[in-house]
């Protein structure tokens, strides 16, 4: 398993990031108790959306510079299971 993923992708980047989605599901909370217009609740969820997506292409490509390459230039063993790997988050990410 690759833990160092936080080093190659930009640790104050994906920080600010996940506090920038925190906030906005503070704020997302704070709307449904004021019973906000629906349309604001979506426009903001999708905002939190595609905050949480590109923390999460951050994180994946970090991943695959670093820990699938790596796999691949030491001519590891486990080439196959960092491809299943890749290939099970993308089968989540298109569900």
């Amino acid at each position: 398993m690759c833990y160092n993923f936080f080093m190659k992708a930009e640790s104050k980047t994906i920080q600010r990031l996940l506090k920038t989605a925190k906030g906005q599901i503070d704020g997302l909370l704070k709307m449904i108790d004021e019973d906000r217009d629906c349309m604001d609740i979506s426009t903001q969820l999708l905002s939190t959306i595609s905050i949480l997506k590109k923390v999460n292409f951050e994180i994946l490509s970090a991943h695959m510079n670093h820990c699938v390459r790596e796999s691949f230039e030491k001519d590891s063993v486990d080439k196959q299971s960092k491809m299943d790997e890749v290939l099970g988050i993308l089968n989540k990410l298109l569900k």
